[in-house]
């Protein structure tokens, strides 16, 4: 029986590295757009100071092997030996009983007079068995090197890297498209643009909201923003290429779930019901699956990232010691388009989807978002944040409606929940319209649910809110909001 040789080894890796012998980067990567996180990926790269290994997180298909790849290009163009960036595809046939070090070094041996490796991207690197175990050597004796894995299997990346990798990994999600990103890859001109940072040209509305509509359907994946093919039948691209693969492999083999049928039930029930309250009793009355069982599936859905659990806290901003609800967001608004067909902006269910499309340019930021419900049905506000001392900083009621931009005081858990924080400043979506009103000490300001997309999208790659309230220009009838 025939063994793997090392000759072809180093010539499958040579064909992965085109850029060890041209020096740059091929041109279908340099046509494509990069993502607009490229720029916080590579600063946490090259920081000199932080000795360890980066893992690039993220839902399937979501662009983190078009990063690296863009990444790698970023590299070069700076100048850097294209012999010490070596990218590897863990999963191919020809590493298959390879270990970690016998690679680098096969990877080392194409440079043997240079410094040498320097930069190590490694894809699909659940393929390698225990691969945190090989991993944190080599963070450990190679402080000379910069290292950053990815795959597919999220939930396992994240599971090992949490369980194993402390002090050693740095995680870094990358989230399906923000608004401003599916705007700037698409043909059409957006109706909208950021002059600076907080700054915002509004050039048509009514235009912006179609882009929103059509991104709210089909705009977090890079595939389906971009391909009219794939469009046309997403419910083969999103439901068999990205969520069947998650419930039917990624994570079956990682918790042991048997009942795969049950998984996908409960996926497709909370999926419908996304932007909703719930509770594991309603769910598992509905499901007829045991609570405990019902809390697991959950925690390895929101692993997989395919699902954010957000909870409950009270007038004053407290979680509920004992309360056992919470909403539920799919963190991508075209999955839902995938599992039940696209939504139209006149329909009812369209509030809930514009509602997860807004969550989705937030979820993945360092902050603390609830939802408050208390008293009667009257006393709710959509998202809550809250500072690290888990004190209420901020208020959002999303509607896809203008039927409060001239009443703003029939916004009234939102007032209630403003009044009760001694909150300065909240605010609510609406369908279309702008509108400014004052509650005692505090303003609340209405804008489209499509302006606040981009806003929110336009900050995510800092991490956080500006300060200062935003600025919109060029709007017929409306004044700047710095006027």
């Amino acid at each position: 029986m025939k063994d793997i040789s090392s000759q072809q080894v180093r010539e499958h890796l040579k064909r992965l590295n085109p850029w060890w012998e041209s020096a740059r980067m091929g041109e279908e990567i340099q046509n494509l757009r990069p993502r607009a996180f490229l720029g916080p990926v590579r600063d946490l790269l090259l920081e000199s100071n932080l000795h360890r290994a980066i893992v690039l997180l993220g839902p399937r298909r979501v662009g983190k092997t078009i990063l690296i790849r863009h990444l790698i290009g970023n590299l070069l163009s700076r100048g850097i030996d294209a012999k010490s960036i070596a990218y590897i595809e863990m999963d191919h046939p020809l590493l298959h009983g390879q270990s970690l070090e016998m690679i680098v070094q096969h990877v080392e041996s194409f440079s043997p007079d240079t410094a040498g490796l320097r930069f190590l991207f490694l894809d699909e690197i659940q393929s390698l068995k225990d691969w945190e175990k090989h991993l944190k050597p080599l963070v450990d004796y190679r402080q000379d090197l910069r290292i950053m894995v990815s795959g597919s299997a999220a939930a396992a990346l994240k599971r090992k890297s949490t369980e194993s990798g402390a002090g050693r990994f740095t995680d870094f999600l990358l989230p399906p498209l923000t608004f401003p990103e599916y705007l700037e890859l698409r043909e059409e001109q957006a109706a909208i643009h950021q002059v600076q940072p907080g700054h915002y040209m509004l050039h048509d509305i009514g235009r912006l909201n179609e882009q929103f509509v059509d991104y709210a359907n089909f705009g977090g994946y890079p595939e389906l923003a971009l391909s009219t093919i794939i469009r046309s039948d997403p419910e083969r691209f999103v439901k068999s290429d990205i969520i069947d693969k998650v419930l039917l492999r990624d994570l079956p083999q990682l918790y042991g779930v048997s009942d795969i049928q049950e998984l996908n039930s409960l996926f497709s029930l909370l999926a419908f019901n996304t932007a909703e309250e719930i509770s594991y009793e309603r769910l598992s009355q509905r499901s007829g699956v045991s609570k405990l069982t019902m809390q697991k599936y959950i925690e390895y859905l929101e692993a997989a990232f395919l699902i954010k659990r957000v909870f409950r806290v009270d007038q004053d901003g407290r979680r509920y010691k004992r309360d056992r609800n919470f909403k539920v967001y799919l963190t991508n608004s075209a999955m839902y388009t995938g599992l039940f067909g696209n939504t139209l902006p006149h329909q009812g269910e369209f509030g809930h989807l514009a509602e997860t499309a807004l969550f989705a340019q937030r979820f993945h930021e360092s902050v603390h978002l609830n939802y408050a419900r208390w008293g009667n049905q009257d006393c709710e506000v959509d998202l809550v944040e809250s500072s690290r001392f888990l004190k209420p900083i901020g208020a959002l009621e999303i509607k896809w409606s203008n039927n409060y931009v001239s009443h703003p005081k029939n916004l009234k858990g939102l007032v209630k929940f403003v009044r009760n924080n001694k909150l300065q400043l909240a605010w609510a979506s609406t369908r279309s319209k702008f509108g400014s009103g004052t509650i005692g000490d505090a303003t609340i300001l209405q804008w489209p649910a499509s302006v606040l997309a981009f806003h929110y999208g336009s900050i995510a790659v800092n991490g956080h809110l500006n300060d200062s309230v935003p600025r919109i220009e060029n709007m017929p009838g409306f004044p700047s909001t710095d006027d």
